[in-house]
């Protein structure tokens, strides 16, 4: 008997509500054996009093069948949503099970150590090849929780605009080619800067989780500002997610800012899904490909982290010229080597998430 054999067992153990185990959620705080006594130290953030009794029993039971264990004791700290501390050093807490997103199957995150490698781009052209192979497949569909609050450029890239609407005092997303979205691009002008310090952007993101009506959904997209600061802690602490890709571009200058990046994931529990290496080459004509970033550099990163390359975006004219004109370029020509390496990417993701 060991830790890890313990560790092991607690992922059988679900938080209520969810079909994560709370090892993934990242609520161990300790695992302490001595001479057949298992103390598990467990920190959860919940208004309901049951949780945390369930999750006790549920570890107790668990554990207490384990070869050579005498005593299962659980030491559990229990903190309210309004006391969740706001600083960088939280490394985990708990999701909260929103009404809002009950009909939400999967959630996936994109996010990036940098700024300027296309992390939206992919997450909406993503967007709309996941929608179509669901689509095919008579899934439920596909939503993009925009959370890049300073640079919102999902609405731009699918070519939705206007204010949402309000119903039963919830906001409805907007929706294109299937696939439903909400921005902090359509609340505010778009000449409108947003100045927030971190509490106001926890507080945008959550009312994204809690506010919105998402319906029924079989993958929300959620797309991560650059970076590892307030909007990426606040995600993990207000929406489970199933995992998370990392968005870069070959050149060094990326993929080592990336690969520090995605490091915030593994200390939050989140698991990695993999890679997509963004402006990987141009092809010419003649079909010969030239590296302006150089090469590389996604499977470098993948590599680093023990994930997958899940896929090399092409540079091509017609993406920028998609994005800007609010048509992703899986939806205006889908058999561009661009599209087919979104739609690549899309089928690795419902695999990776075991849909069928």
């Amino acid at each position: 008997m060991d830790k890890q054999k313990i560790k092991n067992a607690l992922k059988l153990v679900k938080f209520p509500g969810f079909s994560r185990d709370i090892v993934s959620f990242g609520l161990i705080r300790e695992i302490e054996l001595t001479q057949g006594v298992v103390q598990i130290g467990v920190e959860i953030t919940s208004r309901d009093p049951q949780v945390p009794e369930q999750i006790a029993a549920d570890i107790k039971a668990t554990i207490g069948e384990l070869e050579g264990v005498s005593e299962v004791k659980v030491r559990m700290e229990v903190t309210s949503p309004q006391q969740q501390a706001t600083t960088a050093s939280e490394n985990a807490s708990t999701p909260s099970n929103h009404a809002t997103m009950q009909q939400v199957k999967h959630t996936i995150a994109i996010a990036s150590g940098k700024g300027g490698v296309g992390k939206s781009t992919v997450t909406v052209n993503l967007a709309c090849a996941l929608q179509r192979l669901l689509e095919a497949e008579n899934k439920s569909g596909v939503g993009i929780m925009d959370c890049d609050i300073y640079g919102p450029s999902v609405p731009l890239m699918l070519g939705v605009n206007g204010q949402p609407e309000i119903e039963n005092d919830l906001i409805r997303p907007i929706s294109n080619f299937g696939v439903s979205s909400m921005s902090m691009g359509f609340l505010v002008d778009e000449d409108t800067p947003v100045v927030w310090r971190g509490p106001m952007i926890m507080k945008t993101i959550q009312q994204f989780a809690q506010n919105v009506n998402w319906g029924e959904l079989e993958i929300l997209v959620v797309d991560l500002p650059p970076g590892t600061g307030d909007a990426q802690l606040s995600l993990v602490q207000t929406i489970p997610l199933d995992g998370a890709i990392i968005i870069t571009t070959p050149q060094a200058a990326a993929f080592q800012v990336a690969r520090r990046g995605a490091r915030m994931f593994e200390k939050v529990n989140v698991p990695i899904m993999g890679v997509v290496e963004n402006m990987s080459y141009l092809e010419a004509t003649d079909g010969s490909r030239q590296t302006l970033f150089g090469e590389g550099g996604g499977e470098e990163t993948a590599n680093s982290l023990q994930t997958e390359l899940l896929g090399q975006i092409p540079l091509e004219p017609a993406l920028r010229i998609g994005s800007d004109n609010g048509i992703p370029i899986v939806v205006s020509d889908p058999d561009s080597p661009a599209a087919k390496a979104f739609i690549s990417v899309a089928k690795k993701i419902i695999t990776l998430l075991n849909i069928h």
